[in-house]
């Protein structure tokens, strides 16, 4: 008995998300007194997950780029081949992608957006956010082998350290029906879905010329940079960059949003950040209503003093 976790990387390093899926993978485990087992593919560092209480690593090598149905096939294998109970995944694009297949082939339940270790075992329960993260439900599953979907920040990193051993798997993977003409990527930059801190910019800004505040002010918090739908849609700023229910989603540590209006299916996405930050000269803006801290002026004039007050901050610390 064992609870497998599907440990990410990119690159052939583990990401964040790796890391939050075995602490919480290690907390479930505990509970039902078993071992955490990790799945990873291509990861050079895998022995790394020991630290946060895997026992063992499966290391999967996959000479190609992200396919969900090879993946999905190859975490299927690992997790049989260790009579899973429980398998737990993050709550990324990837693993959205690749975790109803999974589920199919292990016959699972699967519950998403899981913030929080089982209440109880048996019925096998976990929370979950709902309505755009406007509720908590108790949902139970039912079926032999459970799927749980942790939503990012959710449970955090927990360092357990345990003795951790990095095996070579070699399943029969599925055979991928898709062809990648090209895959372009950001370099040197935070990405939206490991950042703790996100700096977002909207049409307040006016034209990408003036987009070197949102990279500055990110620059200063060592945050990722993103934007809402309209700017992506004009071409200001890169579709990878779009937050909100039909970009992506953001669960980072601290949300600024400068000149982003709040429209409901930007806030419906941004809704699992801890402390959303507005700035905007319309103090009847959308955001407001649902932000923590707010401030109403001119984001050409408050963005540069709020550089400058924290580089100053940072320089006495």
């Amino acid at each position: 008995m064992s609870v497998v976790v599907y440990a990410e990387t990119e690159g052939g390093k583990l990401k964040k998300a790796a890391l939050e899926v075995a602490s919480y993978g290690k907390a479930v485990a505990d509970q039902m007194g078993a071992d955490v087992v990790a799945v990873t593919f291509n990861a050079a560092d895998a022995d790394t997950l020991g630290n946060y209480g895997v026992s063992k690593v499966l290391n999967i090598s996959f000479d190609g780029n992200f396919d969900a149905k090879v993946y999905a096939s190859g975490i299927q294998e690992a997790a049989k081949s260790v009579n899973a109970q429980v398998v737990v995944v993050s709550s990324s694009a990837d693993s959205r992608f690749l975790t109803p297949l999974l589920a199919v082939g292990l016959e699972a339940g699967y519950a998403t957006n899981v913030v929080a270790v089982p209440s109880n075992l048996s019925p096998f329960t976990v929370k979950r956010t709902a309505f755009t993260n406007k509720a908590f439900t108790q949902t139970e599953i039912s079926s032999e082998v459970k799927i749980i979907g942790v939503s990012n920040n959710a449970f955090g990193l927990v360092e357990n350290e345990t003795a951790c051993s990095v095996e070579a798997f070699a399943p029969a993977l599925a055979a991928s029906g898709v062809t990648v003409a090209s895959v372009d990527k950001a370099t040197d930059k935070v990405t939206i879905a490991d950042a703790e801190v996100v700096v977002s910019g909207g049409r307040g800004l006016k034209g990408p010329e003036n987009w070197h505040l949102i990279e500055d002010l990110a620059e200063t918090l060592g945050a990722a940079t993103a934007c809402s739908k309209p700017v992506s849609d004009m071409g200001w700023r890169p579709h990878s960059e779009h937050v909100g229910q039909t970009g992506k989603p953001v669960a980072s540590n601290l949300y600024i949003a400068v000149g982003v209006s709040g429209a409901i299916q930007h806030l419906a996405g941004i809704n699992s950040s801890k402390v959303k930050v507005v700035i905007n000269n319309d103090p009847e803006a959308p955001f407001f209503k649902a932000a923590d801290y707010g401030i109403v002026g001119d984001a050409f004039e408050v963005v540069p003093q709020l550089i400058e007050k924290l580089k100053a901050f940072k320089a006495q610390a």
